[in-house]
């Protein structure tokens, strides 16, 4: 890390944007996964509910079947638990919702728990770091069942409906892995080929953290992934050669040239054999680290690391609380203006002011004009939709279903373009219970949504995260330490291949939170300058560093020794 000075400066506010919040991107490569599993796992409960007559109970179907959005980037062995944690945070969310409801009618008193609960979604969501969809769905069910009527012996019927849909629900997003049990690792070793690709293309700050950060989620993918198969034996020497070409990037060609990681790159996506790449410098090395990695990861001592580290992002110093302290403020001020206003049941102003809480005033600030945009265009898609919805129960059902497919189909290209379709969808939910007055509906959702992004907004903006420089300070210390370990570790001749490569993971792993800590502050508002120079500094020493560990391994440096992978037992 270097010592280069920096200038002191006043605590800033920068403009936010207008045009680059509503741009549209890319669909996401997976978009299709998350639309159809949800469309699977609540058309069952669906149409089950249909045919017994009582579609009134769907709202406690779909708190379960909206389980199966989460946890699709994950690999199969890893997303057994993550999805199976989601459905029992559900539902543990649910039964918070309908005891209070059923204790109580005071509407002050089911938006503070509404706004408690939201602000504890966020928190736990983002300390799991699982998502997308992150917190916001969490946060729909338990407000809109705190407004629902409920009696005391309702709910354990209603909490089972949550749980068997939670377990279909499961059983969906677990169900790819019959057919293809290494598609997760795939996409994910793909996308570090191409971001490769890409940097070694045209080598920049820019393409070279995106390569860092792909690399990086493709060796922490194929380090959860399970025991080794002879396809993730050949991912692994795949994310060796895309690992090489970032670290120390070389325009044109070569073995692993740009060309030839993108044509891996494609094989891998697709349905075929996975390439098998020549072999790279130090690859013997690099999987006997990766076994060694992974066994201890999965050693008592590893678990018991995974969960100190869970309980540091959730302690008194973490970064995530003025984050939970805005999501609290922002969703009790929307609850309560939307009921001063008269709105009997204001939980969609409680999820419009969550949804905006973000990392930062700037994303805060691009969500807010994103939601606002998706559901006013929402009201007017359900209000044209509305009159065939109501043609019959079946017809219904079938409205909900192709919204919620539609809203994973799109919101990968912008989020207020995948609002569009979520707004008709949450409002077509509430004609299970009864018809409503359409005009009810639409002026009470303009209302909230309206006084939602404003309150979520302002509390964004009143309530300072200054610990968001605090983070980079560490991010910048903790990104010095790994590169003096990887530095130490690759010049130390009697250093095992393990503790070399876990090195390299380490250093690159601080690069990627180093880069995501100075974003957030970036778009942060009332702190301190940044330290613009040192971070800089720091990447560039950082990636410095692995191009010359990558080199000791490559033809200049010593062979390699033929180690064979200690073998794992089957989780």
């Amino acid at each position: 890390m270097t010592d280069t000075p920096t200038r002191p400066g006043r605590p800033s506010f920068r403009s936010l944007p207008l045009a680059p919040a509503l741009r549209l991107s890319r669909p996401s490569d997976t978009w299709f996964k998350p639309a159809l599993s949800v469309v699977v796992a609540s058309a069952v409960p669906h149409l089950t509910l249909l045919a017994i007559g009582r579609l009134d109970l769907v709202m406690y179907t779909l708190a379960g079947s909206l389980c199966a959005l989460y946890g699709h980037g994950l690999p199969y062995a890893r997303r057994a638990g993550a999805v199976a944690g989601v459905v029992l945070g559900m539902t543990a969310s649910l039964a918070v919702a309908l005891v209070t409801a059923s204790l109580t009618g005071s509407t002050a008193v089911l938006i503070a728990v509404g706004a408690l609960l939201a602000a504890a979604q966020k928190v736990l969501c983002d300390a799991t770091r699982i998502g997308p969809p992150g917190h916001v769905i969490f946060t729909f069910v338990s407000s809109a069942a705190l407004f629902a009527p409920q009696r005391p012996e309702q709910i354990p019927g209603h909490l089972a409906l949550t749980l068997g849909a939670g377990a279909f629900a499961w059983l969906v997003a677990l169900a790819p892995a019959l057919v293809r049990r290494e598609g997760p690792e795939r996409r994910a070793v793909a996308r570090a080929l191409t971001a490769a690709a890409e940097c070694a293309a045209d080598p920049g700050s820019r393409t070279r953290n995106a390569a860092a950060a792909a690399v990086h989620a493709a060796w922490q993918c194929l380090l959860a992934s399970g025991r080794p198969t002879p396809v993730r034996r050949s991912l692994e020497r795949l994310v060796v050669h895309a690992e090489a070409a970032f670290a120390a990037p070389r325009p044109g060609g070569g073995v692993a040239g740009p060309d030839r990681l993108r044509a891996w790159a494609a094989l891998t996506r697709a349905r075929g054999p996975v390439p098998a790449p020549p072999p790279a410098p130090g690859t013997a090395d690099e999987l006997y680290g990766i076994d060694a990695e992974r066994a201890a990861l999965r050693a008592p001592g590893g678990r018991r690391a995974a969960r100190r580290v869970l309980l540091r992002r959730l302690g008194p110093g973490s970064p995530l609380l003025p984050v939970a302290v805005r999501t609290l403020a922002g969703c009790a001020l929307a609850g309560y203006l939307c009921a001063a206003l008269g709105v009997g049941r204001p939980y969609w102003a409680i999820v419009t002011a969550a949804s905006l809480c973000q990392a930062n005033i700037t994303l805060s600030w691009n969500r807010a004009l994103q939601r606002t945009l998706g559901n006013l265009l929402g009201v007017l898609v359900f209000a044209a939709v509305l009159p065939v919805s109501r043609i019959s129960p079946l017809a219904l059902v079938c409205c909900c279903l192709f919204f919620s497919f539609a809203a994973e189909a799109l919101i990968t290209r912008n989020y207020w373009l995948g609002s569009v379709a979520v707004t008709p969808m949450a409002l077509l939910v509430l004609e299970f219970g009864g018809a409503h007055p359409a005009g009810e509906l639409i002026g009470d959702r303009v209302l909230d949504t309206v006084l939602g992004a404003v309150a979520g907004f302002l509390a964004a903006t009143l309530v300072t995260n200054r610990r968001a420089a605090g983070r980079v300070e560490r991010a910048l210390d903790a990104t010095g330490r790994a590169r003096a370990d990887a530095e130490r570790t690759g010049a130390d001749p009697g250093a095992g291949p393990a503790a070399r490569d876990r090195a390299r993971r380490t250093l690159t792993a601080s690069l990627v939170e180093l880069r995501e800590a100075g974003d957030t502050a970036a778009g942060e508002w009332w702190q301190r300058a940044l330290p613009e120079q040192r971070l800089l500094a720091a990447e560039q020493a950082g990636h410095r560093t692995l191009a010359a560990t990558a080199q000791r391994r490559g033809p200049g440096g010593a062979t390699p020794p033929a180690v064979h992978a200690p073998s794992i037992g089957a989780e």
